[in-house]
């Protein structure tokens, strides 16, 4: 119990116990979340000399000598210059002028955390237990300049005798603009590194809760490789306008299909025909919402969207310093939209602004959005090469799992794994989603690697892990879809076993991985293909669990495209620059007689008929269907399937193959999806009784068999049959006869052509019998 014993303390746990309610935990700490900083101590308020030297505002160097920080006196602000890389030696003693400050600061108030306007000034919050020194440092704006990350702070020291409550550092500034100030904190502490300790006074750190990043201002702008990232804040804009008729779509999870996106790379290409300042944008994806409706999507899951740095890999030599990060799983704040997706290089505020633009509009045409978000890990790396610029340096004994030695644990294969479970880290998670729901008005979140949220402190596994619980009864969140990727880097694999309140719904690999191996004609796996298609009820028919707790993948961003799933037995990611030691060697793909490329006719047609086959299966599949980006019209990464370095072709949405493909495969996939949509046999809110489905199979136990054939009924009549054969010889079928006063009709043979591959009137004059092409499949429609 010693990492919790704090909690007992007034504020040294900052949050509400579990069963505790917000408004409940709000009204307990009323006194100090008052809406004025005066307060305790607000007496005390008084005007601030400054102390100007030169030095570094970043983790570079700029450290203060030893004489001028024993002689710096409480209560003043020390300003340091401009000159990012200069470095002032610790014999050296910087030259000092004192000026005079508008401001009057004041002792602040512990609640909320992060930056929050009160009744005299501007309120600033951050934890940290085991700092013993806590200096805020502000860069104030000046006429025509944006993004200064690199200019002079000025550095206000807190006092730990007035600033200081419980394990929460606070300070209140009056005359601080309202806006378009850049803040960040020097820590100090403890500099045991076998406790776990990481305190470095050098670096200018992010305030975790920080709603706002700035940084620099483009995606990809290599003259800025470097740039350091601080906190900012706006409280002069207006509340943005949802507008009078906005709602939310509220889609039921059962009627979900989810097209995971990539918001860069779906415009970034210049054959999305949009100015070069929209290319990549938030405001890029409104311009082309026709497609998704066209798709008939009604749900976008984006990959991460949170503040992250692109130029991560290139900040020193090593293999990969040719790579651009562009999928951002490499979180450096929780709570602010990636600034380099506004438009025309806009900043944090217009990002801001235009996420929720993006949201707004996507609602408007009946599409929710789910956000892909990583709370397992962040940017800060390992201790061999870390890259410090937050949670590490302001205590990294909270914010991390650590080992006896104090070392980083790693369950997420990125060099640091977050301590989600300890009370502190669990608070900061919750408030950022509920940020995003209150602020952003999203629908959902997708958890990477959730299973690392459901381990303890020490990274054992928990059976009831307090965050994941929490999640599932908070009250902000109870409208929201919440899946997990119930999965880690350190073997803790809990498909069908995710902890989840009857709330949680999971990435189901099993799916993926039963369904490519009966497709691709793996012997044996005929049982496991008919459990995944109606539900996987072996994984999910437990508690008040659904169908649709099973969210359906044959692909996702990682690993192969669906094209390269049925193009290449083997994954080549020489460009990615460590020998092909990365991505995943058991792909479970087919490449139908070619590796790669081919003008062979026959191997072309194969590969078309498989990923009308794979799409099929997922479409008419019990459960939430995902799709990814780009499969609706074959796109290619060559056999990369570790594709997240490239800011290129090779991740990017290409429109002009869209365009050359759009009367035949991305017809089909259309169609499909429009037809799922339309006949709720395919979504069932329960699972699958006697009464809804007859299997037409008498031949369960032989290994060899690979045709399964089924009849999904209507109450209405209006039955659906299906088969699917992976052997690679024709199966002459008999189909059992329509329901009453009904008639087959051929909707779907994905071993025809388009157009006649997919007839939404469907095809009459099926007979008594049909003859299936190897590696094909069918849909019948029983009607009038």
């Amino acid at each position: 119990m010693g990492t919790f014993l704090y909690s007992q303390q007034l504020l040294k746990m900052h949050c509400p116990p579990p069963c505790e309610s917000d408004s409940a935990f709000a009204a307990k700490f009323a006194p100090l979340a008052s809406s004025s900083c005066s307060g305790v101590g607000a007496s005390r308020g008084h005007e601030m000399g400054l102390k100007l030297s030169k030095s570094s505002s970043g983790g570079s160097g700029g450290s203060l000598s030893r004489k001028t920080r024993e002689g710096a006196q409480r209560g003043k602000a020390k300003v340091y210059g401009r000159q990012a890389q200069e470095r002032v030696l610790e014999e050296e003693v910087p030259e000092v002028s004192e000026t005079q400050s508008p401001f009057r600061v004041f002792p602040g108030q512990a609640f909320p955390l992060g930056v929050s306007e009160v009744d005299n000034g501007i309120n600033f919050a951050i934890f940290s237990q085991n700092a013993t020194a806590v200096t805020l440092c502000l860069s104030l704006p000046q006429s025509g300049e944006a993004g200064r990350v690199d200019q002079e702070l000025i550095e206000l020291t807190l006092d730990p005798h007035d600033n200081k409550t419980g394990d929460i550092w606070h300070i209140c500034i009056e005359g601080v603009p309202r806006s378009n100030v850049l803040y960040g904190y020097r820590m100090d502490g403890p500099q045991g590194f076998n406790e776990g300790h990481r305190f470095d006074r050098n670096i200018v750190l992010i305030d975790p809760y920080a709603k706002l990043i700035e940084g620099r201002r483009f995606f990809g702008d290599t003259d800025h490789k470097l740039s350091k990232f601080l906190g900012t804040y706006e409280f002069d804009s207006l509340p943005f306008n949802w507008g009078e008729d906005y709602k939310l779509p509220n889609i039921h999870e059962k009627d979900l299909v989810i097209y995971e996106m990539n918001v860069r790379a779906f415009t970034a290409d210049e054959s999305s025909g949009l100015d070069s300042d929209l290319r990549g944008s938030y405001l890029g994806v409104i311009e082309k919402i026709p497609h998704l409706l066209e798709l008939g999507v009604n749900a976008v899951e984006l990959l991460p969207v949170f503040e992250f740095d692109e130029f991560e890999f290139q900040r020193r030599r090593n293999p990969r310093d040719h790579m651009i990060n562009t999928w951002g799983y490499s979180t450096i704040n929780f709570f602010s939209p990636m600034s380099r997706y506004a438009s025309g290089g806009g900043g944090p505020v217009n990002a801001s602004q235009e996420f929720k633009e993006m949201v707004k509009a996507l609602h408007g045409a009946g599409i929710e959005v789910i956000l892909d978000v990583v709370y397992n890990h962040t940017n800060e790396a390992d201790d061999k090469n870390p890259y410090t610029t937050s949670f590490r340096g302001i205590d990294n004994k909270v914010y991390y799992m650590l080992d006896s030695n104090g070392h980083l644990l790693n369950f997420s294969g990125c060099g640091n794994t977050l301590n989600c479970n300890h009370p502190v880290v669990m608070e900061l998670i919750l408030d950022s989603l509920r940020h995003w729901v209150t602020e952003y008005h999203v629908d959902g979140f997708r958890f990477d690697l959730a299973s690392v949220l459901c381990r303890g402190t020490d990274g054992s596994p928990l059976n009831a892990p307090p965050l994941i619980r929490a999640i599932a009864k908070d009250a902000t969140l109870s409208r929201c879809k919440i899946i997990a990727e119930p999965w880690d880097c350190g073997g803790l694999y809990l498909v069908g076993k995710f902890p989840n309140w009857d709330r949680w719904a999971e990435w189901n690999g099993k799916y993926r991985d039963d369904i490519r191996r009966f497709i691709k004609g793996d012997p044996g796996l005929k049982g496991s293909f008919a459990t995944r298609l109606a539900g996987s009820a072996d994984l999910y028919r437990v508690n008040k669990r659904k169908p649709y707790h099973s969210v359906n993948f044959v692909i996702a961003h990682d690993g192969f495209t669906l094209y390269d799933l049925v193009s290449y037995n083997f994954k080549h990611n020489d460009a990615n620059g460590e020998g092909g030691n990365d991505g995943s060697n058991d792909n479970l793909s087919w490449n139908c007689g070619f590796e790669g490329e081919t003008d062979d006719v026959k191997v072309k047609a194969l590969r078309s008929r498989q990923m009308k086959n794979f799409h099929l299966a997922l479409m008419v599949s019990q459960g939430a269907p995902m799709m990814l980006m780009g499969d609706e019209y074959e796109h290619s990464r060559y056999g990369n399937n570790n594709s997240y370095g490239h800011d290129t072709s090779l991740n990017h949405f290409l429109w002009t193959q869209l365009d050359a493909r759009r009367k035949n495969h991305f017809r089909f996939f259309s169609e499909v999806i429009k037809f799922r949509r339309m006949h709720p046999l395919f979504c069932h809110e329960d699972f699958l009784s006697k009464n809804d489905v007859t299997w037409h199979e008498d031949n369960w136990d032989n290994l060899e068999s690979k045709f399964l054939a089924f009849t999904l009924h209507d109450k209405n009549g209006g039955d659906i049959y299906l088969a699917f054969n992976a052997h690679d010889f024709l199966v002459q079928v008999a189909i059992p006869p329509p329901p009453k006063n009904r008639r087959w009709f051929r909707v779907v043979d994905t071993n025809l052509e388009s157009p006649d591959d997919f007839v939404s009137e469907g095809v009459p004059g099926i007979g008594s019998t049909y003859n299936i092409v190897p590696y094909s499949s069918i849909l019948l429609e029983a009607k009038l």
